[in-house]
């Protein structure tokens, strides 16, 4: 019960702007067309990037050393807080200065939305939730970004409808996330006081490297494509192909969290012979669930399309029906990455899944610049998806196959022969 209860913390609070946006789909689809969603397509692949690009896709390893750091066995929690913070401060300070500055020169509308993407989402990074989850204070978290989800609804809902654009939408996001950054800063202000100063910035680099390029890859490919297929879709192709990947997504966020529930947990207890056995056991519950909305989202298909986005959008069912089948592979993916990987340290595992899935991805991008077709882009994510989640099954066999065979080669007490003197 105690796992459920996280699990729930966790889809709201870490993936509560899917569920908000699911409430308010009905909303900006009626406001702002095929053309508008897809221009807001745009900003929010960019606004994953961009917050991706802020924390360096590490979150989850960091929080795994937060256990660690408290029994006095790892790094010194504020020091790391330090480092970790000068690190999201330079870059968003970056992103900040280009969304500045194109908008005193002036791009065009989906460069525009592009850039105002990824500062929202740099800000959402700035924040830290990710000691809230390393203590396994989910409630808290849970609150605190509960906060600025119900904000962003109020204010969505109260100027989207006098100011119907896709840049109003995503300044309500950007606007909504002050709320929760500030309420996390003043937790960790409380709970653990200053942060200290930075040291040992290339050591967070260097495990932000593989991380945060595995996760560019898959996000280039994933919550992001929408910003990369820009360039070969126009908007409204984009919107169609939007409004189906929105409710996939949706429904996904709703199976990530699991994995983020457990972590703590398994960092707890990654010494354990029973550690590999419990994984397996909850990717196997995850799978599960994710086959039973596979053939939920594929039954009810054109009435979900109907009631979400309008007849306008009728356009994309055959396209959710098709895309909805990567639900049990991003879940393998999510899980593995989130859960098992990081407890286990293990970077460069997650950096050639998300090589593989990238080449496949670039594979159907390339073709689709010939054909022009939003079918290709959605095979290949299909194919991509498949093709890492496959990657991350053998890549866990792999670790346990390995830590057996050095368990084997670890003499035993009674495997040690006795002394004379024993003996005698």
């Amino acid at each position: 019960m105690g796992v459920l209860r996280d699990i729930g913390y966790v889809s709201f609070g870490k993936y509560g702007q899917y569920v908000i946006t699911v409430v308010t789909l009905p909303l900006i689809a009626r406001q702002l067309g095929t053309h508008g969603v897809g221009l807001l397509a745009i900003g929010m692949s960019a606004y994953f990037i961009g917050s991706l690009a802020v924390d360096l896709g590490i979150t989850s390893f960091l929080a795994a050393k937060v256990h660690d750091a408290r029994t006095g066995i790892g790094p010194d929690i504020n020091r790391l807080r330090g480092t970790y913070l000068l690190i999201r401060a330079t870059t968003l300070t970056v992103l900040g200065a280009a969304l500045v500055a194109s908008l005193v020169v002036g791009v065009r509308p989906q460069v525009h939305m592009i850039l105002l993407g990824l500062f929202a989402g740099g800000m959402w990074s700035i924040s830290e939730d990710w000691l809230l989850i390393g203590q396994g204070r989910f409630g808290a978290s849970t609150l605190y970004q509960g906060v600025g989800r119900v904000a962003y609804l109020i204010l969505l809902v109260a100027l989207l409808p006098r100011f119907p654009s896709a840049s109003m939408a995503m300044v309500c996001l950007l606007v909504s996330s002050l709320l929760t950054v500030g309420l996390t800063w003043w937790d960790s202000l409380r709970t653990f006081g200053i942060p200290g100063r930075p040291r040992e910035v290339r050591r967070v680099l260097r495990i932000g490297a593989p991380v945060v390029t595995s996760r560019a890859l898959v996000t280039s490919y994933g919550q992001g494509s929408a910003a990369v297929y820009s360039a070969v879709l126009d908007a409204a192709t984009l919107g169609l192909y939007s409004a189906g990947d929105r409710l996939v997504r949706a429904i996904q966020s709703l199976l990530d969290p699991i994995g983020f529930a457990l972590l703590p947990r398994m960092a707890r207890r990654s010494a354990e012979e029973s550690f590999w056995r419990n994984s397996m056991r909850s990717l196997a519950a995850c799978v599960s669930a994710a086959v039973v909305a596979v053939l939920g989202v594929w039954l009810a298909a054109p009435l979900l399309i109907h009631i979400m986005f309008g007849s306008a959008f009728l356009g994309a069912v055959p396209l959710l029906r098709v895309e909805v089948l990567i639900l049990p592979a991003t879940t393998v993916t999510s899980f593995a990455t989130t859960a098992v990987l990081p407890v286990r340290q293990d970077t460069v595992g997650v950096l050639i899944g998300a090589v593989f899935g990238t080449v496949v991805a670039a594979g159907a991008l390339i073709v689709a610049v010939q054909t022009q077709s939003v079918w290709t882009l959605v095979y290949g994510t299909v194919c991509a998806e498949v093709t890492v989640a496959l990657w991350y099954l053998s890549r866990m066999r792999w670790l346990v196959l390995r830590e057996r065979a050095t368990r084997d080669r670890v003499p035993t007490p009674a495997a040690v022969p006795a002394l004379e003197g024993d003996a005698a």
